[in-house]
């Protein structure tokens, strides 16, 4: 008897899982995908564009020899389980490998669990199900979707401006920072000016006159003011009040990835990538265990057995008081709710308790994890409210302060979020009721303009505009810099010229579909096939139709940019020299290329070394992108012969094949003629 294969993405998920399930089971890694879309046929989309789009997969480069392996494993095993993970991503993953290892309906089940602990894996064993249709398709359209636009676009961008390439969230995204730089540089700044009162133990703002809202507008009504104020104030009205704050909802993606950027100062891309090894499992000597749930999310619900244990963690430890109650919020209309919300696996897995097991950031990203979730079970904090509105020949000044008289969540949430206690003296006490200020001081301000974004507010926007899904948000902010479409200074997004460029081109022809209302409509529309409302390939047919006409306008009609001119001639062809953009930046060059390869400033001499022994070309010393050293033909890419050997320039007199050196020996690069 065979043992019963489970296939995961992640090598450490599989270690975690291996040792739940015991020796009747073999857990093994996919290492990520295995396939994506080919990139053959028309426009290398890997789809049928004429034949309902069907998609042709290949596996990934590197990848193949995984298959094979997990083909093998497959074939000895008398059960396969795949175990990828719970959302349409995960889905489509166990989708290929199914495919791609010809397992038939009854030869795999499809397992989903949420975190990885040993009760919740053990259970999901025992509740299998197969593969769901709809969440593949979903998942294939996106992609789809994704390839159509990031190829037809990229190329575009790339023959006719600065760019690099261009995507369906990406270039949304990247509008939004160049519409923020926009309304920075339109901003008009206005003056204004404000008067404070200045007591011995607090300070009061003037705010209305004659009851009515006051605007001071410049520094001459600002002194007409002072001119009929005196140093005695008289108490009006002293008001006080209970108000109550409640805590946040438990983490779901984009939110945990804003905290941690404005609590713990972590890139997106970094905060994910320490989720996903809290999630995945931690040795902690005694058990190796996931310390948060799946931590792709847009769902802030608690499971039922977590809110009753942290209830009862809660009284425990702080105390019957400071037991709260499952808040209620308004659901969005584009929340999937697949899953729960990011959370602790263990309630009574303190992070102290951990500490010693993970790294620096590991411990920090937990610890704002679990009490995140934490607080939210937890009673409201209350803070005491005073309000004092004092007047002086009818213009009214306005003090607050507040006071916490229970903490409530804050107890455990306090270090994240500051409560600011500002205390008024007793007013009731005075035996006047009226107060003589210490100084009446003016003082000028100036509007500022909107803020750029930074990474937690861009994800902020582009979750409540539905842009995008949560594992896209630290992909299109990575994206974004590295395609130098904007530069990150002071931690806020600022578009570059190339990117400004970019929005614009894409503005001029595309600004049907490259906007925030079309962008987040198309994840309406992909959710619908997700639960089988809406038929993928009509949804893509729809698409195309009205996209590939607007890029043959675009390639027709988008004006092409000129590179810019160095005022230099080159010494070879005489042709203006000109400034391009390269993998590795900026350099100078002749106008004149392709048939002239001039470079200024490369110190690398073309060596020609052999007659091409497959055209009129010549062979010449080339390198890979990765600096290795190769032989190929000069008229690449009409001849593409090439060798890792360097020809000596004679020809083999076995088989007329080049003969090359080989470890200090002259062999034939064809036979086995050596000399």
């Amino acid at each position: 008897m065979g043992k019963n294969l489970v296939i995961v993405e992640s090598p450490s998920k599989s270690k975690t899982i291996e040792k739940y399930l015991g020796t009747d089971y073999k857990v093994v890694s996919s290492k990520g995908h295995i396939r994506d879309l080919a990139t053959s046929g028309k426009y290398g989309f890997g789809v049928d564009t004429e034949n309902n789009f069907e998609p042709t997969y290949q596996a990934i480069k590197g990848k193949k020899k995984v298959i094979d392996e997990l083909k093998k494993e497959a074939k000895k095993s008398d059960f396969v389980y795949l175990a990828t993970d719970p959302d349409r991503e995960g889905e489509a993953i166990s989708w290929h490998l199914k495919d791609a290892l010809g397992l038939k309906d009854d030869e795999y089940d499809r397992v989903v669990f949420n975190e990885i602990t040993k009760d919740v894996v053990k259970e999901a064993f025992n509740n299998t199900r197969k593969i769901d249709d709809s969440l593949v398709k979903s998942q294939e359209t996106r992609r789809i979707l994704d390839r159509i636009i990031g190829f037809r676009l990229s190329k575009l961008m790339q023959s006719k401006t600065g760019g690099k390439s261009a995507g369906r969230v990406q270039s949304v995204a990247l509008k939004l920072i160049v519409d923020r730089e926009r309304e920075i540089e339109a901003f008009e700044t206005v003056e204004y000016w404000t008067i404070k009162a200045l007591f011995n133990d607090f300070e009061a703002t003037l705010e209305k006159y004659n009851q009515k809202k006051l605007e001071i507008n410049n520094e001459l009504e600002a002194d007409e003011i002072l001119k009929k104020l005196t140093k005695a104030f008289k108490i009006e009205d002293v008001s006080k009040k209970s108000r109550k704050r409640t805590s946040k909802f438990p983490f779901i993606t984009s939110t945990l990835q804003q905290e941690a950027s404005t609590k713990l100062n972590f890139s997106a891309k970094k905060t994910m990538s320490l989720a996903q090894k809290l999630y995945e499992g931690i040795d902690l000597g005694s058990e190796t265990t996931g310390l948060i749930t799946y931590m792709r999310t847009d769902s802030t619900r608690l499971s039922a057995d977590f809110i009753n244990n942290t209830f009862a963690y809660i009284k425990v430890h702080y105390g019957e008081d400071y037991v709260g109650y499952v808040k209620k919020g308004k659901k969005k209309d584009n929340v999937q709710d697949a899953h729960e919300a990011i959370r602790p696996t263990n309630i009574n897995r303190h992070p102290d308790n951990v500490k010693q097991y993970l790294s620096n950031d590991e411990y920090k990203l937990y610890s704002l994890i679990y009490y995140r979730a934490l607080a939210y079970l937890m009673a409201d904090a209350k803070f005491n409210m005073t309000t004092i509105i004092l007047d002086n020949n009818n213009y009214q000044f306005k003090a607050t302060g507040q006071t916490l008289v229970f903490d409530g969540y804050l107890k455990v949430y306090g270090a994240y979020e500051k409560s600011e206690e500002k205390e008024l003296p007793p007013f009731e006490n005075y035996n006047s009721n009226v107060l003589i200020a210490t100084d009446i001081l003016k003082e000028q301000h100036f509007t500022k303009p909107p803020a750029r974004y930074t990474e937690a507010k861009l994800i902020e926007e582009m979750e409540s505009l539905g842009i995008g899904r949560p594992s896209t948000y630290a992909k299109t902010m990575d994206t974004i810099t590295a395609r130098n479409y904007a530069r990150l200074v002071d931690k806020k997004f600022e578009p570059t010229e190339i990117g400004i460029e970019t929005t614009d081109k894409l503005q001029e022809f595309f600004s049907h579909i490259i906007n925030v209302k079309y962008t987040a409509n198309m994840e309406n529309a992909l959710d619908d096939i997700a639960i089988g409302q809406k038929v993928w390939f009509e949804l893509l047919d729809e698409f195309y139709k009205e996209f590939e006409p607007m890029v043959k306008e675009a390639f027709d009609n988008m004006e092409k940019k000129e590179p810019e001119k160095t005022g230099e001639d080159c010494p070879e062809c005489g042709s203006p020299l000109v400034i391009r953009k390269g993998r590795y930046g900026e350099f100078i060059s002749c106008s004149g290329f392709p048939k002239c390869k001039y470079i200024k400033g490369t110190t690398k001499q073309i060596v020609e070394v052999a007659d091409c022994p497959k055209c009129d070309g010549k062979i010449i010393e080339k390198n890979t992108k990765k600096g290795k050293v190769f032989y190929g033909c000069n008229q690449y890419p009409k001849c593409d012969f090439a060798l890792w050997d360097k020809p000596n320039g004679d020809k083999c007199p076995e088989c007329d094949s080049l003969l090359v050196l080989k470890k200090d020996k002259i062999k034939c690069s064809s036979c086995d003629f050596q000399k």
